[in-house]
């Protein structure tokens, strides 16, 4: 008789809960992940560890300038942001947002622990608050601000 493969079936988990919350990032990462274990690609993990998160602000950082690089935003735009309040608090934001990932990003390399429960935490608010999926590592840094540790 077989094992039951318990991390399987928390990704499938995961999964379900990413088709049941309508979040389309946590679904997919969840099936690639799934698969890779299925395949047994387990060589990948090492890799993904080490430099998934980084890729993946590369990917998301790419995605946010886009718009820049494209000339739909124009630097007369990008420039006079820094003469109005608004504009001046969503840079000041940004970087307490940026500060907040950042600590986030150490805490979860450090207490890899609290992940799951984080991921679980991000789809419950989109499923259930109509949150939107973009909470993981600026989740943790919250969390470490409360837990004092890194």
């Amino acid at each position: 008789m077989s094992q039951v493969d318990i991390t399987s079936l928390l990704l499938l988990f995961l999964a379900a809960l990413g088709i049941f919350s309508s979040n389309l990032p946590i679904t997919i990462a969840m099936i690639f992940l799934l698969l890779i274990r299925v395949l047994q690609l387990h060589m990948a993990f090492p890799w993904l560890e080490k430099y998934g998160l980084t890729v993946g602000i590369i990917i998301l950082t790419i995605g946010v300038m886009t718009p820049v690089a494209s000339g739909k935003i124009p630097l007369s735009v990008l420039w006079s942001s820094f003469f109005h309040w608004k504009s001046l608090l969503a840079i000041a934001v940004g970087m307490l947002v940026a500060w907040l990932g950042g600590r986030g990003a150490m805490l979860m390399g450090n207490q890899p622990t609290i992940v799951a429960g984080l991921l679980i935490g991000t789809v419950l608010g989109v499923a259930f608050f109509r949150g939107v999926p973009v909470g993981p590592l600026i989740a943790a840094g919250i969390l470490s601000l409360f837990i004092g540790k890194l």
